[in-house]
């Protein structure tokens, strides 16, 4: 039987039953889409996050208060070591490693922003004129915080453009007197919007002098010291001597963790990245069960074509034409199903793309020939025991139950 002649009537077979032919087509179109979506969910959340510390700012180290250990806890040390705080002198000493380009310290806190008999809670802010740089925020009026002795700043500050909104509407901001807690700032500049990230909505932000926020908050301690490498080769170089120049003040006690943006990327990137494998094997199992009921419905439709595989038989076909007829209708609803689960996945991340506009739900290239290789092997697959049946039947014994 010629290959025009054998997929003639493999595709007359298959839709010679429409309600069979769509169950089977939509038992593989699920399955595919279910591979499609939850892909470009993990995937996703993968960028999200990449892109989340990506906008943090280039060639970041970050140096937080206390030491982060694998090890057992001691006692002793409970009692004899106590990590020490991390203060402006330490962020000063940092600006003289020769890897290092912009050193901003941070103070973070909550305090109410009074003005014109509006009052509101925000998170304030303690840094320097330097983290504005190093974080590359973008302002819609005005100036950042100027630059100073970082123990004597002046009173004035800079506001996200949510609170702006909200104390000052319409009328102008800068150059206004606010009271945030118990001391009084004058308005120098105004963020750029931006958003949510990383848990923080720098629009509902307000910056003021890193020296102002601690005695605001009654501490001398760092929330933590941001630093900006002078290229992402001196990223390895700048981690080393900031720990360095730590532990030297801190009379060689290693009581701080230095941490890498490159090294938090690459660990959520292979966090997220199994998790997006993990979630496309789950709804690769319904690629299986799929795959099951194909093998089923072909066999009870081996059944119900006995005479006419018996005339076949009979006219000369012999039982690699039978197995080949199966296998190609078989093919042929795996393949159409997985179109349709193709085209059913990616409308399912287009529209997760249109509620969440922040969030990539791009599946990946991967992910969509997975699936569909995956449907199409399963569907042949589960369609080899179906046809290797057909191709044994006695063809007397078919004809006869014609």
């Amino acid at each position: 039987m010629r290959s025009t002649d054998l997929i003639r009537f493999a595709r007359m077979a298959a839709t010679g039953n429409p309600l069979r032919a769509s169950l089977l087509v939509l038992a593989m179109a699920i399955g595919v889409a279910a591979v499609v979506v939850l892909t470009a969910l993990g995937d996703g959340a993968r960028r999200y996050v990449m892109n989340e510390f990506s906008s943090l700012g280039s060639n970041l180290v970050i140096v937080l208060p206390g030491r982060s250990e694998t090890g057992g806890f001691n006692p002793g040390n409970a009692i004899t070591n106590t990590p020490r705080d991390l203060t402006i002198d330490d962020a000063q000493a940092l600006q003289r490693a020769s890897a290092v380009v912009r050193v901003a310290p941070l103070v973070i806190g909550t305090s109410e922003i009074s003005a014109g008999g509006k009052l509101r809670e925000v998170m304030v802010a303690g840094t320097t004129a330097q983290y504005v740089e190093l974080r590359n925020l973008g302002l819609a009026q005005g100036r950042f915080l100027a630059h100073g002795d970082w123990r004597r700043g002046a009173s004035e500050a800079v506001i996200g453009a949510k609170v702006r909104d909200e104390i000052f509407g319409s009328a102008p901001s800068l150059g206004q007197l606010v009271r945030i807690g118990d001391r009084r700032f004058r308005i120098v500049g105004v963020l750029a919007a931006s958003g949510q990230g990383l848990g923080m909505n720098t629009d509902e932000l307000v910056f003021v002098p890193v020296s102002l926020a601690q005695a605001m908050f009654n501490s001398n301690t760092l929330f933590r010291i941001l630093i900006e490498a002078n290229g992402r080769d001196a990223i390895g170089a700048a981690k080393r001597q900031v720990a360095d120049i730590i532990k030297l003040r801190h009379e060689g006690e290693e009581d701080v963790t230095v941490i890498t943006q490159d090294a938090v990327l690459a660990t959520f990137d292979r966090l997220l990245g199994a998790l997006t494998l993990g979630v496309a094997g789950i709804a690769a199992i319904s690629l299986a069960v799929a795959g099951i009921l194909v093998m089923n419905v072909m066999l009870v439709s081996v059944t119900q074509r006995t005479g006419e595989i018996g005339l076949l038989k009979a006219l000369g076909a012999n039982g690699g034409t039978i197995r080949m007829l199966f296998l190609t209708e078989a093919s042929m609803l795996s393949l159409a199903g997985a179109v349709v689960g193709f085209l059913l996945g990616h409308l399912g991340a287009a529209v997760i793309r249109q509620l969440y506009p922040a969030f990539p739900a791009y599946p990946p290239d991967w992910a969509v020939l997975a699936g569909l290789g995956t449907a199409l092997v399963t569907g042949i697959l589960f369609g080899v025991l179906p046809a290797r049946r057909a191709a044994q039947l006695d063809p007397v014994q078919a004809l006869a139950k014609r």
